[in-house]
């Protein structure tokens, strides 16, 4: 266990005690801290604090950070594509089938396996031993692009783009029928299933606002290509939203139907685009359609 300690000197407004710590040791994440306030690892003047307290001249502030738990997922000789790596974060083109990270049913042969393989064990720790370096994730039948951090620092400049909704993220799918309009935007907000717990659904209950945009590519045979771009990223939101609409997307058999062209969902996360978290600059990465997601395009088509 690591232990820090700092004395509140020459503030002149309230300040936040997260925000505050964060300013004088750079090392420590947002997130992290917000996690240790919470299991009460943090204290001023002796006493465990919320992160809601704001500093005042002379507090004394103590953090306890205890010792990294040792990763107890297994790092795997994987095959992955990396679009793109540096020493901050990489960029995975995600193939159809493979599960993001370790989670009952699935242990082994994830995507959080073979980067601990590739990175070493070198990956962000903010989202704990089950999900290193994983900011934002795609669904296990979803193949394409994702990011992924491998530091703390990376993570957070990361994670607070994808709360402000600044990423760019555009995907492809197949969908059932022909849309009125060759363009269009949803918005309905999307919460858990009021029955069905593992699923999504649009509801005003308990729900958060979600929007999508979406652009007709081709018709044919009484399907339709598409592309989408994601303002917000609930879970399952393109596949809520377009069975909302009447068109589900192609293979889905959890908002749809199942196909016997493909195991799942016909859709991919194409391109993705936002600032480097450390060096500031803007990337953007565009992947090619899965053999797959081409193979159902010919098949229909015909």
């Amino acid at each position: 266990m690591s232990k820090f300690s700092y004395l509140v000197e020459n503030i002149c407004n309230d300040v936040r005690i997260d925000k505050w710590i964060c300013e004088q040791n750079h090392d420590i994440s947002r997130s992290m801290l917000q996690k240790l306030l919470k299991d009460n690892q943090v204290t001023v003047n002796g006493k465990s604090v919320s992160k809601s307290y704001k500093v005042t001249n002379g507090d004394e502030i103590i953090i306890d950070v205890p010792a990294p738990v040792e990763l107890d997922v297994l790092s795997e000789n994987i095959p992955i594509e990396i679009v793109y790596e540096d020493e901050d974060l990489l960029v995975v083109n995600k193939p159809k089938g493979m599960v993001v990270h370790p989670a009952a049913g699935n242990y082994n042969g994830t995507l959080v396996n073979a980067l601990l393989y590739h990175c070493n064990g070198r990956l962000s720790s903010i989202n704990g031993v089950i999900r290193p370096g994983i900011v934002h994730r795609i669904d296990k039948n979803t193949s394409g692009l994702l990011i992924v951090a491998k530091t703390d620092k990376a993570h957070t400049g990361l994670a607070e783009q994808i709360k402000a909704h600044t990423f760019t993220r555009e995907y492809q799918a197949i969908v059932c029928g022909r849309l009125k309009e060759s363009s269009g935007i949803i918005e309905a907000p999307i919460g858990r299933h009021p029955v069905d717990r593992k699923k999504m659904c649009v509801t005003d209950k308990n729900s958060k606002e979600a929007k999508t945009e979406y652009t007709v590519l081709d018709e044919f045979n009484g399907y339709s290509h598409i592309k989408l771009k994601l303002y917000t990223g609930r879970t399952h939101q393109i596949r809520v939203h377009m069975s909302y609409v009447g068109h589900p997307v192609y293979g889905d058999d959890v908002y749809g139907k199942a196909s016997k062209l493909c195991e799942g969902q016909c859709l991919h996360a194409k391109k993705i685009g936002f600032i480097h978290p450390i060096s500031g600059n803007y990337l953007e990465f565009d992947s090619e359609l899965p053999e797959y997601f081409v193979t159902v395009l010919n098949k229909l088509s015909k």
